[in-house]
């Protein structure tokens, strides 16, 4: 539990802590052929990314999975994953990261599904929780998730300094619920939790459709 910080220890097991470390090193490993997180972010991969990832475990109840968008490096997807043993499909179009994604999937025992396309390409069942960290601004990433998203279903987003501005600009387009609180592991980060979303107006439709 040493790499993590102590405010989240307690939501974390010994053996939840072990699969973590496993996937670090798997990232560690890789990221020095394909760039999964910047080179100056290694030394900070469990407070950076791993523990930023994991700030929304209180928002995740028991339940039957949720989609990430834009997985990358697994954050925050893979990483909630192995936190709460709920299955996840991560949404990645980098062919080579999405091979990143599986085998830390394997090598971490996680129930986890990777699709190698675009996010506007993607055809699933509608979930109850969608995740994304630093994808997207806001109101791009609210079209990606309208789509995938269950009515009564929740966005989860890591947003940094420009959250404000992109609520802002969200709301001409959207009406949701918007509750918000500050990152633990970015003084200028904050998280989003958006739910009852729905579009300020419905996109026209053509004569009888």
């Amino acid at each position: 539990m040493k790499h993590l910080p102590n405010w989240v220890v307690a939501d974390v097991s010994r053996e939840t802590s072990e699969r973590l470390a496993t996937f670090a090193d798997l990232l560690i490993h890789w990221n020095t052929r394909i760039n999964l997180v910047s080179a100056g972010d290694i030394e900070q991969i469990w407070s950076r990314h791993i523990a930023d990832s994991l700030q929304l475990l209180p928002d995740l109840a028991a339940g039957p999975g949720f989609i990430d968008l834009g997985s990358g490096g697994g954050f925050p997807g893979l990483v909630l994953a192995i936190a709460t043993g709920q299955p996840v499909i991560l949404i990645e179009s980098d062919r080579r990261k999405a091979s990143f994604l599986r085998e830390a999937a394997r090598a971490t025992a996680t129930d986890a599904i990777v699709l190698a396309q675009r996010i506007d390409d993607v055809d699933l069942p509608p979930s109850q929780i969608v995740t994304a960290r630093a994808l997207a601004p806001l109101p791009q990433l609210l079209e990606w998730a309208s789509r995938l998203l269950a009515p009564d279903g929740i966005c989860l987003f890591l947003k940094g300094r420009r959250a404000a501005s992109e609520l802002t600009a969200a709301q001409t387009e959207w009406h949701m619920t918007v509750s918000k609180r500050q990152s633990r592991t970015d003084p200028d980060g904050v998280i989003l939790r958006l739910s009852e979303l729905r579009r300020v107006r419905e996109p026209d439709r053509a004569p009888g459709r």
